[in-house]
């Protein structure tokens, strides 16, 4: 015998909003970003150099791994799991750990000698000088003066 089920519009107006809470609780929960594990930088750019700021709270030094290669910038690393103690357990863990790497690729050409990299209160600075024959050049124009005369 079928049973018979009186349509409730609340019930799944409910039902639509817990799963939307779902998808975006696992969206934003990664700690990195969208994707879980992307590396938020922010890149300038100025005639002679890029200047790379990238957020690495409680690492230090040691942790991170910073690349140049073929115009490629790579900054990887990895923040170990948090530890419990043996009678603790989790509420809520968003913080992120494990492996973390992003690249990003240079339009220009960087002088990899001269490259700088900087780590203060968890914020890591890299300037990246560009090649001079990648900088700009400024082109004086020659002019010959004539006198010219009106008749």
């Amino acid at each position: 015998m079928a049973n018979i089920v009186r349509w409730n519009p609340f019930r799944e107006m409910a039902e639509m909003q817990r799963a939307l809470d779902r998808m975006f609780d696992d969206t934003w929960r990664g700690g990195w970003g969208v994707n879980g594990n992307s590396l938020a930088i922010d890149v300038h750019e100025t005639d002679t150099a890029y200047t790379a700021v990238l957020s690495l709270p409680g690492l230090t030094a040691d942790q991170i791994n910073v690349r140049m290669h073929d115009g490629t910038l790579t900054v990887s690393g990895e923040i170990p799991q948090p530890t419990l103690p043996e009678d603790g357990r989790v509420l809520i863990q968003e913080r992120a750990f494990g492996q973390f790497s992003r690249s990003v690729t240079l339009p220009q050409s960087i002088d990899a000698d001269k490259v700088e990299a900087n780590y203060e209160n968890g914020v890591l600075t890299l300037t990246l000088p560009k090649l001079p024959e990648a900088q700009p050049k400024v082109i004086n124009i020659k002019t010959n003066k004539m006198l010219h005369s009106k008749n």
